[in-house]
Parts: structure tokens; sequence; C-alpha cells
């Protein structure tokens, strides 16, 4: 009896899992905050599309402009994604890509201005066992003005942190390759 309540209760979580990781927000309640505390409630969010090429790559996430309602003109962008660190067969920061792929992950959003430069960074929903050091405010305030125009070195531009270094790795990964990928499509 023990061993199939013990079954149920694992299937139970794995299924749990699942439908979490299938579920996204795309507009998160800290986003908008955010947006409202920068520009007040006179702002549309709409779907940003990148160059074709670079479209493939942005398999986790979309990037939005942020445009004035009265001149419809951008005033920011934002990318909404997610970054998966570790799963059961191990960890890799460089395949995040994967799909149907059971991992621990968390999701994100970056703020960034007209010129592509970061403004602000917020991770927002973290489903990982380890590495929740990399949520903290200010240690994601040293990507503000990353403009994706030099690579990011953790231990050298970005701070390492004992007991992260997979999350670490992951966050600044992410957040060059995003970067870049705006820069480009702009």
């Amino acid at each position: 009896m023990r061993k199939i309540l013990s079954t149920f209760c694992f299937l139970l979580v794995i299924n749990t899992c699942l439908m979490s990781q299938a579920s996204f927000d795309y507009y998160p309640k800290s986003l908008q905050t955010e947006l409202a505390k920068a520009n007040g409630n006179n702002v549309e969010l709409s779907e940003f599309s990148v160059l074709p090429k670079l479209a493939k790559s942005v398999k986790l996430g979309k990037f939005f402009k942020v445009a004035d309602f009265t001149s419809f003109s951008p005033i920011k962008y934002v990318y909404v994604g997610r970054v998966k660190t570790c799963r059961a067969g191990g960890c890799s920061v460089y395949n995040n890509d994967a799909e149907n792929v059971q991992s621990e992950y968390f999701d994100y959003f970056i703020l960034y201005d007209v010129s592509c430069s970061i403004q602000l960074v917020k991770i927002y929903n973290y489903q990982a066992t380890h590495g929740q050091e990399v949520t903290s405010t200010n240690w994601l305030r040293q990507f503000r003005s990353y403009n994706g125009r030099r690579e990011l070195i953790v231990g050298k531009d970005v701070d390492a942190i004992s007991g992260a270094t997979i999350s670490v790795d992951a966050t600044t990964f992410d957040i060059e390759h995003k970067t870049k990928i705006l820069e480009q499509s702009l």
C-alpha cells in the first residue's frame, strides 16, 4: 500500500510539473507594475517581431514593443522568457531550447529603452531547486545599461555566486543572447 501511495504521489508531482511548464504568463503582474511605475497607464504592449533568421532562436519567450498611447511611438522594448537550467539528464546552459524535456526553469523579463540598453531585469517565477540567489534585485542590477555590443563573462563582467553557478551562467547567457537579438532587429 505504501509503495502504491508513493508511486501515486510521484506521478502527481510529475504531472504538476509538466502542467506548470506548459503554462507561461507573457504578461505577469510584476511586469504590469513596472510598466505602470515607469510610464503610468498610458502604454500599449504589442508583440515585436525580430528578424526572421533570429526568430528560431527565441522559442521560450517573446519580445514586445511598449508604445505611448498618445503618439504610438516605441518608448521601450520588453523580452519575457523562460530559462531552463537543469533536468533529469543533467544541466546545460547552452541547450536551453530543447522542447518536451522535463527541466527546472525560471521565468523573467527584461525592460529595454529604445536604444536597446537594459533598464531592468526581473525574475518573477523561479522553479528550480538551487540558485535562487539570482533572483536578488541587487544581483540583477548589474545588467543595467548592457546593450549587447560586448560579451558578458561570468566572474569578470558578471558577479559569480557560489552554489548558483548554473543559474548565473544560464541567466547571463540568456540575457546576452536576447539582447543581441533585439539589438540586431532594431
